[in-house]
């Protein structure tokens, strides 16, 4: 019986633990409400100021559906919110810009997590 009790206890604290990773795979969308770097964004995919205010809500909406997921621990609530933003992202910019931003977000989110990896090193 403490066997299986102890079993339990290690597959909970190892799907936690996967979740917790997975978690921070999101993380990258809050950097986009931070002033420098969307007005770096803004200058590099080059957009006007209507679809700078657009994408601003759009990040502004990301990141309370964001901070709800966290909160709650939710991988689904957490993806649908990436969903949202990309969707909302591709509706706001043209088919270049939204290449480009595609590529902002890929090269974000895996440099964060390889200095992250190199850091616990």
């Amino acid at each position: 019986m403490k066997k299986i009790l102890m079993v339990i206890i290690v597959a909970l604290a190892g799907i936690s633990v996967t979740n917790a990773m997975e978690m921070r795979d999101y993380n990258v969308l809050y950097k986009l409400n931070d002033n420098t770097v969307f007005n770096s964004l803004v200058r590099y995919l080059d957009i006007n100021d209507s679809q700078a205010d657009q994408l601003a809500y759009v990040f502004e909406l990301t990141q309370e559906k964001l901070n709800r997921a966290n909160l709650r621990s939710d991988l689904s609530a957490a993806e649908k919110a990436m969903y949202f933003n990309l969707g909302n992202a591709k509706y706001i910019l043209s088919e270049n810009q939204y290449r480009k931003y595609l590529i902002i977000l890929n090269v974000s989110r895996f440099s964060n997590y390889e200095e992250y990896i190199a850091d616990n090193k």
